[in-house]
């Protein structure tokens, strides 16, 4: 995966103080490597582009999340699973940062 190491992306923390830019990142490079079916609940993704996902995104995880998430192998569930674990964020982070 020399092409994870082009790109300069940061860790999700454990703590998610970057929860809201990473996902933004994630998403949109995953669509620029045309991977971005792979997280949409309308899922027509091969299982080759699949499997390539679900090795990008644990990369991206902190080493506590990749532990937790260790046994997904659907990049999908895995994506559903964060959402869930850091949906406060959008509800309460994201309205004060563009009020700010």
């Amino acid at each position: 995966m020399s092409y994870l190491t082009k790109h300069e992306f940061v860790i999700l923390d454990i703590s998610s103080k970057n929860c809201l830019s990473w996902i933004l990142d994630v998403e949109i490079y995953l669509e620029a490597m045309a991977l971005g079916d792979t997280i949409k609940d309308v899922n027509k993704a091969s299982s080759h582009n699949q499997a390539k996902s679900i090795i990008f995104i644990p990369h991206l995880l902190h080493e506590e999340l990749k532990t937790e998430y260790l046994t997904l192998k659907d990049p999908l569930v895995l994506w559903k699973k964060l959402k869930e674990r850091y949906k406060y964020h959008k509800s309460i982070i994201l309205p004060k940062v563009r009020y700010d």
